[in-house]
């Protein structure tokens, strides 16, 4: 395939181009390969020796997940509802309980799992009571859930009744509307046969499958970008028809 001269202009932005879609599919990849290291510290995490709260308190743990033990109590008559969430395909809600650590002056989000809709009309499922009395709490210490689109503003602050309904969870908020402190981490029970709330954690970040697919579409971008230029700068055939 003869090509035209390209100009020095057209050149230096062909290798602009693929350059950055290269380094941002290799960026993915690195990212792929974060969050498989992430997975693998979540799925040992439960299994593992607890640790006192108090040595990974404050600590936003993004990169790994403890198992901690924890003492404290419950802030009475304080819940909040997570609503648009499922398991294993059916709709529900996860419920998060405020908990004061003993001498602790931020409160903690204890995340006490999820909970179906109810009957045909899917209604929010009515709560147990917010357990009184000193408590021993055990679970996951992990960040917070991802809040997505804030739509609607505030919705914490417009409700004037417990427990509160939400579709995202705002730690600032959450503080606003406690008046106090609250944690950068959340707690996520350990499974109890005791407890009607079902327990499955999963981590709430990006899959690596959603990096590799994305590396996929950058490499393709830089493959694209040469044949464009290939193509534009391709000389036609000048030979004439006998």
């Amino acid at each position: 395939m003869r090509l035209r001269r390209p100009s020095w202009f057209a050149v230096l932005l062909t290798l602009a181009g693929v350059v950055l879609f290269v380094r941002l599919g290799v960026w993915q990849l690195h990212r792929a390969a974060y969050k498989e290291q992430l997975l693998a510290a979540f799925s040992h995490a439960s299994s593992a020796p607890l640790l006192p709260f108090a040595g990974v308190v404050g600590r936003v743990p993004h990169d790994h997940y403890r198992h901690v033990q924890v003492n404290g109590s419950f802030v009475p008559g304080r819940s909040y509802v997570l609503d648009d969430q499922a398991l294993h395909g059916v709709d529900g809600v996860d419920v998060f309980l405020p908990f004061r650590p003993a001498g602790r002056d931020r409160v903690l989000l204890v995340n006490m799992g999820f909970l179906p809709r109810q009957g045909p009309q899917q209604r929010i499922p009515g709560l147990p009571p917010v357990p009184a009395g000193p408590q021993h709490l055990t679970g996951l210490y992990a960040p917070p859930p991802l809040p997505g689109f804030k739509m609607g503003g505030n919705q914490l602050a417009r409700q004037g009744r417990w427990p509160k309904l939400t579709t995202y969870l705002d730690l600032h908020q959450v503080a606003d509307d406690l008046g106090t402190g609250v944690d950068p981490g959340v707690l996520l029970s350990d499974p109890d046969p005791a407890q009607i709330y079902l327990r499955e954690w999963t981590p709430t970040f990006m899959p690596p499958a959603r990096h590799q697919a994305y590396a996929f579409q950058w490499f393709s971008f830089a493959a694209a970008t040469l044949v464009i230029f290939f193509v534009m700068h391709r000389k036609g055939d000048d030979s004439n028809a006998a």
